[in-house]
């Protein structure tokens, strides 16, 4: 087990709604990546996923959003509480928010970023996703090697050099 943890949520039935899947799926086919963090495909899993993301000491989540910003716009986010999570899709919404609560709750809340890919229209069932939505999947991606590549960086603990003291 890595301390990082990559989650991909969402609905692969809905279209867009399973961009984070879909972003899971292709990391996993990267193999030197996939031997830095743990990589989950969450589903909707809402509360079932408190156990295992309490495990963590930073998670990296991937998740469409229902917002302002164009269809495709991919935004890194670092939300403390529930509230400041951006409107998700409601076929996992009320379970992703409460188990952020819970975890803060049960004061073990890990280090959380979110990628999250604006989508419109998520009702439509269909496995493939739009032409905008399927697009940003490289960037977010891009923006998870990148926040993964940082806590690394901020993570490391310098190793001892082998030193001679000498005592006059």
């Amino acid at each position: 087990m890595h301390e990082i943890l990559v989650l991909g949520i969402g609905n692969l039935i809905l279209r867009d709604e399973g961009i984070g899947i879909h972003v899971i799926q292709e990391l996993e086919k990267d193999d030197a990546f996939a031997q830095k963090v743990d990589l989950l495909d969450g589903g909707t899993g809402g509360y079932f996923l408190v156990h295992e993301v309490a495990k963590y000491k930073h998670i990296v989540l991937v998740d469409a959003s229902l917002d302002d910003f164009p269809t495709g716009t991919v935004r890194v986010i670092h939300p403390k509480f529930a509230s400041d999570y951006p409107p998700m899709l409601s076929a996992h919404e009320f379970g992703l928010k409460h188990m952020i609560d819970a975890l803060i709750f049960l004061e073990t809340i890990p280090e959380i970023h979110l990628v999250v890919i604006s989508v419109e229209d998520y009702q439509e069932i269909g496995l493939e996703m739009s032409e905008q939505v399927s697009e940003a999947i490289p960037i977010a991606i891009k923006s998870v090697k990148e926040i993964v590549e940082q806590i690394v960086q901020e993570t490391k603990v310098p190793h001892l050099k082998n030193e001679v003291i000498q005592l006059n």
